[in-house]
């Protein structure tokens, strides 16, 4: 057989949630009802997802989940942090809706992704599809456990664990061996600080990587990380 077409079709509580949420970030509606059962379908050029009401349904609870494997992970979150923007004044990076960064995943092969969490407690996983070439990246303790810290939250979705092991990490004298690294580990450590509704913690986390010394190539290096860093400072307060 050849031409077969999967799409997935998710739980929410309501479609009025749904459907203004993903329409900031370029869908379209393709069909929607409310009766006899409450169905919802949106598309964006070959992406579609569709969405089936439950008006008793914990977003919390979810477990719906799917993987959208993409050539260009790096426009595809920029469309949508721009839609983000014009529709919320800024990027959503905790509660529901909330949107990662794109990262290197340790336990996808090195693949890059990041994850929207929609209105519906639905993570939808964006993966390239092919890794970037191999290169000398950093290879320190701090490095390897900021990419278990991105494991557990990223993928796994137990924030609270990467914070604790992010945390240990950071507490150790060696941790401004590599400022880059330092900075990485920070701000990311302010993203889950976020999502676990500390925003005082996360005005401290980026406090601290502000004052981490970087040279020139070090912040061209880094540019991604500090537009994250601006987000996330917009949102903390």
């Amino acid at each position: 057989m050849a031409h077969e077409t999967t799409i997935p079709l998710l739980p929410c509580r309501s479609l009025d949630d749904v459907a203004p949420f993903y329409q900031a970030l370029g869908f379209r509606v393709g069909h929607r009802q409310a009766r006899p059962n409450p169905y919802l379908a949106l598309h964006r050029e070959d992406l579609h997802l569709h969405f089936f009401g439950m008006p008793k349904f914990d977003p919390a609870t979810s477990y719906g989940s799917c993987l959208v494997l993409v050539d260009d992970l790096v426009a595809i979150h920029r469309d949508f942090a721009a839609g983000m923007r014009a529709a919320y004044g800024k990027v959503l990076v905790s509660g529901l809706p909330r949107m990662t960064r794109p990262r290197a995943r340790k336990n996808q092969d090195g693949l890059s992704g990041f994850s929207i969490v929609d209105p519906g407690g639905n993570w939808i996983r964006f993966v390239a599809r092919t890794a970037p070439p191999a290169d000398d990246g950093p290879t320190g303790r701090l490095a390897r456990t900021l990419e278990n810290a991105v494991v557990q939250a990223d993928s796994r979705g137990d924030h609270r664990q990467a914070a604790r092991i992010l945390d240990a990490a950071l507490s150790r004298p060696d941790t401004a061996d590599d400022p880059l690294v330092h900075v990485e580990a920070l701000v990311y450590r302010a993203e889950l600080a976020l999502v676990l509704d500390e925003p005082a913690a996360a005005r401290e986390l980026l406090e601290r990587a502000g004052a981490v010394p970087l040279s020139e190539d070090g912040r061209e290096r880094l540019a991604a990380t500090l537009r994250h860093a601006a987000d996330l400072a917009a949102t903390s307060g």
